[in-house]
């Protein structure tokens, strides 16, 4: 089962709102322990004062301290505690929440201590005289709930900040994916003919490169169905001669009633089956060529054994016409290649040279390596081709006029596309026989993929 398709929309507001309210808990979680310190710090003064207020007011009588109208320092001040003792050593004086149990010990200064489970939060101060030790008290967790507060309330726009922020981000998202909404709208409604450049209208950036790649993959899809488009008019043109033929040959076998002319209208007719058969393997194998992507899949192969196969398949047509097929070639001349190809780009090339040549009439198969680059060439005794010709006869179905012999004009493209694929160089030239010479230069190990 495959995996559900992601959006980018989604995953863009999920990014988003994410880090948003990361950032706002990052902040919340900021604001509570500073608060908590400036709690801590505005509270622990408020400590000290009233210890000085109570250092001042044990110049009285013990007796005259009004312990219910301490001063109110904060909202939560009825949490205060106080303790008074005389020489350190003896209580005598404590607010209703102290314990009576010392709050701290001997020390001046802020300190923390547990009782009964509770920790107290300290400020301790000694009289003048060192006649009395004076313990202001409070609660930690009093200013523990007091910074939570303070956290709550600079937290409160944050909750209503975040779905806003959230909202807006959406819009955003939405806004900013309009283009690529628009661009699919004008794909999906083009027709499957319409193969032009997708308009890039007002796309940002970021997109139009995907737009140009679109464009060029539509501009190299056109130029397929435009080759197809030629292919299959020329292969139906082509086709049409050698059928008719066959049917007027097949007709005039029927009608005649002599042995010799009906027996020359059946070889006739199985003349023409042949021809069809080569013009169809031909049409095929172009057909197999063209639609070959431009990475072939290459793996070392010997030229050598692949000439002296071609030489060996093509043996039997050539020896029908008296002509002879030699093999010069090094051993071991290997290279990065596709076998099936070389091998039907050889055997077009002799058939080629096979069909031209007169009888008696001689073809050469070279095989080189020149510093590590394989070479091939074959060469015959035909009638070759003229230079101003030389390089029309590569495109599919041009045949010379008055060359006498019968071909589709496929061969040499087929050559041409194989050494295409191979990124090898292919040579026209004139023959020490006095013909055509073809030479394929293969490219050198590790150059097959070079641009």
């Amino acid at each position: 089962m495959s995996a559900r398709p992601r959006s980018l929309a989604g995953l863009l507001l999920v990014l988003l709102i994410g880090a948003i309210a990361l950032s706002g808990l990052a902040a919340a979680a900021g604001s509570f322990f500073s608060a908590r310190k400036e709690v801590g710090e505005i509270l622990d003064g408020h400590l000290a004062q009233a210890a000085s207020l109570l250092i001042v007011q044990l110049g009285h009588e013990l007796d005259e301290i009004d312990t219910e109208r301490a001063p109110a320092l904060h909202e939560d001040a009825r949490k205060v505690a106080f303790q008074v003792w005389e020489q350190g050593r003896v209580l005598r004086l404590r607010s209703a929440n102290a314990p009576a149990e010392a709050l701290a010990g001997p020390a001046g200064g802020f300190s923390e201590r547990p009782i009964a489970g509770r920790t107290w939060r300290v400020f301790s101060q000694w009289s003048s005289d060192r006649g009395y030790l004076v313990h202001v008290a409070e609660r930690a967790d009093a200013r523990e709930k007091i910074a939570r507060k303070l956290a709550a309330r600079q937290l409160q726009p944050l909750l209503v900040a975040i779905p806003l922020l959230a909202l807006l981000v959406w819009l955003a998202v939405r806004r900013a994916l309009h283009p690529l909404r628009a661009l699919a709208r004008q794909i999906a409604n083009r027709e499957a003919q319409n193969l032009a450049p997708v308009e890039a209208l007002d796309a940002p950036r970021e997109v139009r490169p995907l737009i140009g790649q679109i464009n060029a993959l539509l501009a190299r899809l056109g130029e397929s169905i435009e080759i197809e488009r030629r292919f299959t008019a020329d292969a139906a043109h082509e086709l049409r001669t050698p059928l008719a033929a066959v049917r007027t040959q097949a007709q005039v076998a029927l009608a005649e009633t002599a042995e010799a002319p009906r027996r020359h209208a059946l070889d006739a007719v199985l003349a023409g089956c042949d021809r069809l058969a080569r013009l169809t393997e031909q049409l095929l194998t172009l057909s197999r060529l063209e639609n070959q992507a431009e990475g072939i899949a290459l793996k070392t192969c010997a030229l050598d054994g692949i000439a002296a196969q071609a030489a060996a398949d093509a043996a039997p047509a050539a020896l029908a016409k008296s002509i002879e097929i030699s093999l010069e070639a090094q051993e071991n001349v290997a290279l990065r290649g596709q076998p099936d190809l070389l091998q039907a780009a050889l055997r077009n090339l002799l058939d080629n040279a096979v069909r031209y040549c007169p009888a008696g009439a001689a073809v050469r198969i070279r095989v080189r390596a020149d510093e590590g680059r394989a070479r091939l060439t074959v060469e015959d005794g035909g009638p070759g081709i003229p230079e101003a010709e030389r390089a029309r006869v590569l495109e599919r179905f041009h045949r010379i006029l008055g060359s006498g012999a019968e071909g589709s004009g496929l061969g040499l493209a087929i050559v041409a596309r194989v050494a295409e694929l191979h990124r090898a160089q292919l040579e026209l030239g004139d023959s020490p026989l006095g013909g055509l010479a073809v030479t394929l230069r293969f490219p050198a190990a590790g150059e097959e993929r070079a641009d």
